[in-house]
This record gives structure tokens, C-alpha cells and sequence, in this order.
């Protein structure tokens, strides 16, 4: 390896390990002013699936997430297991949609705002006609506006993307809008956006799974740095935080863990994917645009 790429990677590398904090814990400065505006859970790779009790553990882990009082919940994706391959028949696709369903009715009362994971997708139709086709069947099945949206609460707006296009990347018309998006915000306006996939981290490095387009998306974010504070994500199934140019990038572990299983000989413990034990994040939002990460394992 040339010099030039080791200092490269090293650098990057330090970065991240500066910022990085037991539990993915990024702390908010304390201050008279800095008043808590949200609380919110952040669950991602729930792979619903009818076997090893994965139904009635994610019902489990949903009630005690309520006990935390959060405002309202961001699913990440790859909420079933799994509609992404070619050998997957329509059936299953209903019956995994339906098992989601289900397990969502013990938070009614509640908002989950979600984005599109890459194993949500039934590419497997019979023809791209097909209602259950592509992305726009997952749009409807959970109760997204589009395939990439916004909104605000609290003094805080939230950006959900769609990276599940060629190498991981917003396509040309989604990045058009995202340029929009930011630049009719107010100056200082603090945003999280959201994406199934990592725009920035330090797992990727090992894992693969990272938006290949961060180079121009972490040049927009430094145009709107005084907006763009939180980016979350998941798909790795593993737990890091890296920070650059004021914003903070929270890759959070798997709901599923190794997708509800015991694991395989790189498990740290039952459960876990790597190193990482399934869980779920809480984030507490505060008015002056910090924040705080906080990831929950939860045992089977």
C-alpha cells in the first residue's frame, strides 16, 4: 500500500476514533438554553421474518422502547427478510408485509417515519407492471409519502433519502431536490437526514455498504453546515459514529442483530453480528442542533 493511502485512511480513521464514544454516545454540551426539543427511537434492519420468534421478540423490543416516552419512531429499512431475491414468490412477500403489519399495531398512537432498505424491494415480479413491484409497493406498505421526503417537528427537519439506486447513490433528481431542500431552509436550521445505507463511517472500511456518491453529498453538506447536523443510518448491522465538518454520522446496530439468530463463529455474543448485539438507538434532539446517540442492545 502507498504511503499517500495509509495517511489517508489514517486520517480518516482518527477522525472517526476522536469523536467515538462507549454506546455511540455523542453528548450535548450543557446549557441553560440548550432545551431537549425531541426524543425519537431509531430502529433499522428489523428483517421481519415468521420463524425463531422474530415476531414476538421485535413486539417485545417495540414496548420497551415505548417506556423511553419517545416522540415519534424512524425506521431505517429492511424492515422484512427478505424480498430482494430472485426466488422469492409473491406469497412470502405478503405474508412478511402482513407480519410487519402486525407487529406495527402495538404502536398506534405513534408516527414511523421510514425509509426504503435494499432487501424491502420485490424485484422478482412478474413484470415491472406488477403492483408489488420495485419500490413503489414498499412506499405503500409503509405509509411513505415518496420514495424520499421531508418534514419538520420541533424546530427540527428531518430528510429521508433513497440510496438504493446503482452503487449506492441519490439519483440525479434526488440530489436536485436535496440542493432545494437545504438551501429554503433557514440559515441554522438544524437537520438529520436519514438513509438505509452509511453516507459516511467507520465500518465501511471493512464492511462494504456505503453510499459511493459521499464525496459529493459531504461538499453539499459543508455548503449547509450550519444545518446538516445528524446523518443515521444502518445496514451494516454494526454500531459507529464518525464526525466531519460539524456533522455527526450514527451508523446504529440491527434491530434483528444477526438477523434474529444466534450468530456464527465472528459473534461477539448471542445475537450479535460481529461485534455489534441487536438493539435499537435512542436520540435526544436539543434546540440548539446537538445531540445525543444513545444505542440500547436488547436481549433475546
Amino acid at each position: 500500500m502507498k504511503r499517500r493511502d495509509v495517511l489517508k485512511k489514517a486520517g480518516i480513521l482518527a477522525t472517526a476514533g476522536l469523536v467515538t464514544r462507549a454506546n455511540n454516545v455523542v453528548a450535548a454540551e450543557e446549557s441553560p438554553k440548550n432545551k431537549l426539543a425531541l426524543k425519537i427511537a431509531h430502529i433499522t434492519d428489523v428483517h421481519i421474518r415468521p420463524d425463531i420468534d422474530a415476531p414476538q421478540k421485535f413486539k417485545k423490543c417495540l414496548e420497551i422502547i415505548k417506556n423511553e416516552k419517545v416522540d415519534f419512531f424512524l425506521n431505517g429499512g429492511d424492515s422484512i427478510f427478505d424480498a430482494s431475491y430472485d426466488s422469492v414468490k409473491r406469497e412470502r412477500v405478503t405474508e412478511l408485509w402482513n407480519l410487519w403489519d402486525d407487529c406495527l399495531k402495538g404502536l398506534k398512537g405513534y408516527e414511523v417515519h421510514s425509509c426504503i432498505g435494499n432487501h424491502d424491494t420485490w424485484w422478482a415480479a412478474p413484470s415491472k407492471t406488477d403492483e408489488m413491484y420495485g419500490k413503489d409497493y414498499v412506499v405503500k406498505r409503509l405509509g411513505m409519502p415518496n420514495r424520499y421526503y421531508s418534514f419538520s417537528k420541533a424546530g427540527w427537519h428531518f430528510i429521508i433519502l433513497d440510496g438504493n439506486n446503482p452503487s449506492i447513490t441519490l439519483d440525479d433528481q434526488q440530489f436536485d431536490w436535496l440542493k432545494k431542500e437545504l438551501e429554503q431552509l433557514p440559515a441554522n436550521q438544524p437537520v438529520l437526514m436519514m438513509s438505509h445505507y452509511p453516507i459516511l463511517g467507520v465500518t465501511p472500511f471493512w464492511e462494504g455498504g456505503m453510499h459511493s456518491d459521499y464525496k459529493k453529498l459531504k461538499a453539499l453538506f459543508y455548503q449547509h453546515r450550519d444545518k446538516v447536523k445528524v446523518c443515521l443510518s444502518g445496514h451494516n448491522h454494526l454500531l459507529d459514529t464518525a464526525s466531519y465538518n460539524g456533522t455527526q454520522y450514527f451508523c446504529n446496530g440491527a434491530m434483528s442483530g444477526f438477523w434474529w439468530g444466534k450468530g456464527d463463529d465472528k459473534s461477539a455474543g448471542d445475537g450479535y453480528y460481529e461485534e455489534t448485539p441487536p438493539g435499537y438507538a435512542i436520540l435526544e434532539l436539543y434546540q440548539d442542533g446537538t445531540v445525543k446517540n444513545t444505542y440500547k442492545p436488547h436481549a433475546f
